[in-house]
């Protein structure tokens, strides 16, 4: 593996997309919370909690914008904007998730999802984009078709090269920052979850006055770190253990090991990590109605509890390559 970040530009195709203007309501398709260079080694991304739907969009959706924000990450940007009191910078989305997913290969295309051929390159058979979950979704809710007809391809390119591409560049120069700034990076990628799945994975019991009572055996957060491939384990492990000592109940991998974002971009050969943080919205928000219930705040101050500590330990600069970490 090189010793630099690997790009996501998987061609140089679409470059007459460059000079079109994406949705007027998309810009900037995204921003930084915090610094925009990292005070420490840590950098978070929130791809799925952008709110912001274009009325084009919404002119072509068969579904309401009720079913839609089902696939939102909803606030958890702000549930992690607590990390920039310890140095951190957050890249968040505005666009939305069933818009656009940054937490898939570019080009991660449904053929029948469109009008004109997709990209030779483009990976069609993935098991994402057979479950309607690709780079531009075709389904949200429960599983419900999001367009009444097909796209023009040259579209879905669009939405790519303005949204996708400039979200991966940005994550990426801030990742390469960090690196050159600290000698390593970690990042944390930050989703939310339906509450009520089932306790599978979990590793810590629920104790006595968390926010879940101890009878419900279901897990708070899930941290990913694709089965201990993305990410130094020691700094798993110390995010693990700082959420149970506040009392959450906290699985590993199953049922989400991390994505795409994950998965691109945590390299520990290069000292380069990335773990995946998912959040029960049972713990802070209403799932009906999309609102935040009496609870944010309190698990807010707890996430940037646990981001804290993991600054404290990264320090101003760090080596956990696997070489460094078996010494």
């Amino acid at each position: 593996m090189t010793s630099e970040l690997p790009g996501c530009d998987a061609d140089a195709s679409a470059t007459s997309m460059r000079d079109e203007p994406h949705e007027p309501e998309l810009d900037p398709p995204f921003d930084v919370l915090g610094p925009n260079v990292p005070g420490c080694p840590l950098v978070l991304s929130s791809p799925h909690s952008g709110n912001i739907y274009p009325k084009r969009f919404l002119d072509k959706a068969k579904l309401d914008l009720g079913i839609l924000r089902r696939s939102e990450d909803a606030f958890v940007d702000e549930l992690f904007s607590g990390a920039s009191a310890s140095g951190a910078p957050l890249l968040r989305a505005r666009f939305p998730r069933a818009y656009l997913d940054a937490n898939r290969e570019p080009y991660e295309l449904d053929p029948r999802m469109f009008e004109g051929a997709v990209p030779g390159f483009a990976n069609t058979r993935s098991v994402r984009v057979a479950g309607g979950l690709g780079t531009i979704p075709r389904v949200a809710g429960q599983a419900q078709e999001i367009y009444a007809a097909r796209l023009p391809v040259t579209e879905a390119l669009g939405r790519i090269e303005k949204l996708h591409k400039p979200y991966h560049r940005r994550l990426r120069a801030l990742l390469d920052a960090a690196r050159r700034q600290f000698g390593g990076a970690v990042l944390i990628d930050c989703h939310s979850m339906p509450s009520g799945l089932p306790m599978a994975g979990v590793i810590s019991a629920t104790a006595p006055g968390s926010p879940r009572a101890q009878a419900d055996r279901r897990p708070d957060i899930v941290v990913g770190d694709r089965y201990g491939t993305s990410c130094a384990p020691v700094l798993v492990d110390l995010v693990v253990e700082a959420l149970e000592a506040l009392g959450y109940a906290v699985a590993r991998n199953k049922p989400y090991a991390g994505g795409y974002i994950t998965e691109h971009y945590g390299a520990p050969t290069i000292n380069c990590h990335a773990m995946q943080i998912e959040i029960s919205r049972g713990l802070y928000m209403d799932e009906r109605s999309i609102c935040k219930s009496a609870r944010f705040e309190a698990l807010r101050a707890d996430l940037g509890k646990v981001v804290g500590a993991l600054c404290a330990f990264v320090g101003t600069g760090f080596d956990l390559t696997p070489r460094q970490a078996a010494e």
